[in-house]
């Protein structure tokens, strides 16, 4: 039965539409009986139409019961298959949610929105495979690993088994393990993938461990056989090896060689040793022999024990020294002897055996510097005993084994490198010599007796009394105080193996000490002017100095202050003479000649105001500079004590220029003076020229007792000059109380004669003040003796004279003043002759 769709039958079971029926009706009697003549078949068609009625009863009634059948098993169907929907909903819900659980099931652990789910069973299975083919190369490499234990303990015992002397037999073992394992290396280099890379590392590291350490017992072995005999030899005492008996020395040779031999094969195995021993220059019997040693240097140097004291670094400094010592006849004589023959006959034994004596104070020296950091003088006293030891060392004829970066510096090695070589703990050496400097400087500086002068000659070394330079030396103690400071500084980093080192001690210690010193004089002189200025003289507490004029010129004036500046000048100038020795010292020429060849260094000191200017010290890169390291200093040295000679010729000449003023007055306000004193054939000399001549003698005498002949000869010098144009310019060339001109009216005789005596008088003064010939002290004052004789001398000894200079050509007036002075013109220019000769009043 074919299927309807449900709007169908409900269309169906509709009761019959009457309007509809009767509309069709009605439609088909007018079609059919269009016209009345066509009513004659109106009964046949109303029979045919209730025949068709009748029918349709009969279909409908049938039709309704096969409906009710039919709706009836519609609805059991419905029934049962609503009863099948329910069962399926229920199903499918079910199945959902077992969906639902199963893709819950799917999603990894790994995923971050699901980090509290349990791995997947896709994931377990795959981890399981991951731990099994970890097992995999763990069995793997556990069986390497069990390889090679079992050949290291087959070597182990095949040694101990071997007898003396070994041979290559002996240690066959061993060379199957050191083949095993370059195959394992390979190997794993080879393939890319053996579990992973970490691990084929780690298996590659563990083997070579492995090798290395079964290596190490090898020696170990053969090392105990050699201690043993040692003992016989009493090692480490210093060694009798003639007493020794036959059979111990036969013991201890068969002990040497044997360990000799088994380095030889180790590096002939080439990849049986480490990298290390590769490059390691100790012998093997020798580190054995420095074990013994190392074991008595921790028993007293590294225990509680009183010889273990960090203010006594000397004493395992010096113990390591005289093992070296002791042992070197044992060591060249009797071990380079059994190193004949072997592959090291050309080592040279005592030398590699000091190479591993130096680990020990190495090791020493890296555990106790970081506890002498906090003190100061502690370190600076180890590393000034490291530096002894490292140049005692050398002198034994030990060369350190130097470092491809100390190479590359051009550096020497040793043992004090191991603290120069850290940049902290070389820094906090560097800071306390700084501050103890400092400190010695200041305490030199403020003691009572710095500034008393004092002969240094008796205190001269050998080295500086050179016969070509044998001069008075005075300083004062200030001076020579400081002189042996910076010689101190020097000394204790002139043994620095690095330049680099030295340059920073000389800038950074050694030169602050001569730059303060030098502003230490500077601001004397400094005070020394402020105070004898003329408007402090004159205004007492201006340019704020206080105390009264009184004080001012007592600090200043007379011997005393020439005796301040006396200080200032022979500390200046001793100093700077020692600068100028220290600068041709070979410690100083060849630190200054590496500055200026090193670009770094140069630059570090091309940054220092005291140093030279390295650029202007040396014509061409390639040459030696010209000038010494403290050339910028002495310079600075040379004008401070130039600067004090000024101030003291100002000062003497400045105090003799006025004690001169009343002088010149008396002079100018009466031509006769009777209180005079006379002289020379009754000539009269006014008693006012005595105080300027007895304070010039004071000054003379002070100088002369003070300071060192040359420079007294030189500023003596200065000041004769100074006061001698002062008293020619005053008292004959521009004399008060003299026309000139037509109407002119010169020196009396007796005045002439007085003013020639005054001259003659100076000269005697200068004379007897210094102790000196005529002829040194009259040198100075020769325009003014000149001038006082040619007003003194009698006319008729100087006709010649006197033609000549007024009427003579050429040179030869000269000559003719000679014959009258002594001195010829001592100076004077022709015209000055004429002047002078114009004031006598004779011509």
């Amino acid at each position: 039965m074919p299927s309807m769709s449900s709007q169908k039958i409900q269309r169906l079971l509709e009761p019959p539409d009457v309007s509809a029926a009767h509309q069709s009706a009605l439609e088909y009697l007018d079609s059919r009986f269009a016209h009345i003549d066509h009513l004659d078949g109106l009964d046949e068609v109303l029979l045919q139409t209730k025949a068709r009625t009748t029918e349709l009863q009969r279909q409908l009634s049938a039709s309704q019961q096969s409906i009710d059948v039919l709706v009836t098993k519609a609805r059991l169907e419905a029934l049962a298959n609503l009863d099948t929907a329910r069962g399926l909903t229920e199903n499918r819900e079910s199945i959902e949610s077992e969906m639902t659980y199963l893709s819950h099931e799917l999603v990894s652990s790994l995923s971050p929105s699901n980090s509290g789910a349990s791995p997947t069973l896709l994931e377990d299975i795959e981890t399981m495979h991951r731990v099994l083919k970890e097992l995999e190369s763990v069995r793997a490499y556990v069986s390497v690993i069990e390889r090679a234990l079992m050949l290291s303990e087959g070597a182990l015992s095949q040694l101990h088994a071997a007898p003396s002397p070994i041979s290559t037999s002996s240690t066959s073992e061993y060379s199957r393990l050191s083949a095993f394992v370059n195959n394992v290396v390979q190997t794993c280099n080879a393939v890319q993938e053996v579990g992973s890379v970490e691990q084929s590392l780690h298996l590659v590291i563990f083997v070579r461990r492995i090798r290395d350490k079964t290596w190490s017992d090898m020696r170990g072995v053969l090392s105990a056989k050699l201690t043993s005999t040692l003992d016989n030899l009493k090692w480490p005492m210093t060694v009798d090896y003639p007493a020794v008996s036959v059979h111990d020395r036969k013991s201890f040779e068969s002990a040497f060689k044997d360990l000799i031999f088994l380095q030889e094969i180790g590096e002939d195995l080439e990849g049986s040793t480490n990298q290390s021993e590769q490059s390691f220059v100790g012998l093997y019997p020798l580190e054995t022999f420095v074990h013994a040693i190392s074991l008595r240097f921790k028993y007293h140097f590294e225990t509680e024990r009183e010889t273990n004291r960090l203010d006594k670094p000397e004493w395992y400094l010096t113990h390591i020294l005289n093992v070296a010592h002791d042992h070197r006849p044992f060591m060249e004589g009797i071990i380079q002897r059994l190193l004949l023959g072997t592959k090291y006959q050309h080592v040279n034994a005592w030398q590699n055996y000091v190479t591993l004596l130096v680990p020990i104070l190495e090791r020493k020296l890296r555990r106790t510097i970081p506890t002498l950091l906090s003190h100061p003088a502690l370190l600076a006293h180890t590393v000034y005993q490291t530096l002894i030891f490292d140049s005692n060392m050398r002198e034994l004829g030990y060369e350190f084994v130097i470092s491809s970066e100390a190479k590359k510096n051009e550096e020497r090695a040793g043992v004090s490198s191991v603290i120069l070589g850290q940049k902290e703990w070389f820094d906090a050496w560097l800071e306390g010599e700084k501050t103890f400097a400092e400190d010695q400087y200041h305490e030199i500086i403020s003691a009572p007796d710095a500034w008393i002068i004092v002969d240094d000659n008796s205190n001269d070394t050998d080295e500086y009394k050179h016969p070509r330079s044998v001069v008075e030396i005075k300083a004062t103690n200030s001076s020579r105080r400081i002189k042996a400071l910076v010689e101190q500084v020097t000394d204790r980093y002139s043994p620095l193996p690095s330049f680099a080192q030295r340059t920073r001690f000389l800038i950074h210690v050694q030169l602050p000490i001569l730059e303060q010193y030098y502003s230490r004089i500077s601001s004397s002189l400094d005070a020394f002017e402020t105070f004898s200025s003329a408007l402090v003289r004159a205004v007492p507490g201006a340019l704020g100095v206080e105390g009264t004029k009184a004080d001012s010129g007592k600090l200043t004036g007379g011997i005393e202050g020439s005796q301040r500046l006396c200080k200032a000048l022979l500390s200046a100038r001793y100093v700077e003479s020692a600068m100028q020795r220290w600068g041709e010292e070979e410690f100083y020429l060849e630190l200054w000649t590496e500055i200026n060849h090193r670009a770094s260094l140069r630059t570090r000191a091309e940054m220092h105001p005291s140093l030279p200017d390295s650029s202007n010290s040396r014509s061409n890169k390639s040459d030696a500079p010209e000038c010494t390291i403290f050339e910028e200093l002495i310079t600075q040295y040379t004008n401070l004590a130039s600067r004090a000679e000024d101030i003291l010729v100002n000062q003497v000449c400045g105090e003799t220029e006025t004690a001169l003023r009343a002088h010149f007055a008396a002079v100018t306000s009466s031509k006769d003076d009777s209180d005079v004193q006379n002289m020379d054939n009754d000539i009269a000399v006014p008693p006012s020229l005595l105080p300027s001549l007895a304070l010039l003698s004071g000054h003379l005498t002070f100088l002369r007792n003070t300071l060192p002949t040359a420079v007294t000869t030189y500023i003596y010098r200065r000041i004769a000059v100074r006061i001698a144009e002062h008293i020619l310019q005053r008292e004959i060339l521009f004399r008060p109380g003299l026309s000139r001109g037509q109407l002119r009216m010169g020196l009396a005789r007796d005045q002439a004669r007085s003013v020639r005596a005054e001259c003659e008088l100076w000269v005697e003064t200068c004379q007897a003040a210094l102790r000196t010939s005529r002829a040194r002290a009259e040198g100075p004052w020769g325009r003014l003796l000149v001038a006082g004789r040619l007003l003194g001398t009698d006319r008729r000894e100087m006709e010649s004279a006197i033609s000549e200079v007024f009427s003579g050509q050429g040179d030869g007036w000269e000559d003719a003043m000679d014959a009258v002075t002594s001195l010829g013109s001592g100076g004077l220019g022709k015209d000055e002759v004429k002047t002078v000769l114009r004031l006598r009043d004779d011509l």
